[in-house]
């Protein structure tokens, strides 16, 4: 699993957690519903900003939102 499946993963985690839908999520989060779905299917690279934008609209702070054993034994590989 790649990285930008792996935040779209924990996006999807903390909204269903919250009880949001995809439209709620956007718009306390300033962003379209639809990039929210592209993002949550991992087809799109989300910025920093973005994330932290749906960390608060979601009330979880950046830290909070990458403490995931989603994100956890991830390893790189170099060549």
């Amino acid at each position: 699993m790649d990285v930008k499946e792996k935040i779209g993963q924990r996006i999807k985690e903390l909204r269903e957690a919250q009880g949001m839908s995809q439209k709620d999520l956007s718009y306390a989060a300033d962003l379209d519903r639809s990039y929210i779905a592209s993002v949550e299917n991992g087809q799109r690279n989300i910025s920093i900003v973005n994330i932290e934008k749906i960390a608060t609209a979601l009330g979880v702070t950046i830290k909070e939102f990458f403490k995931s054993k989603t994100f956890e034994n991830t390893s790189t590989n170099k060549s």
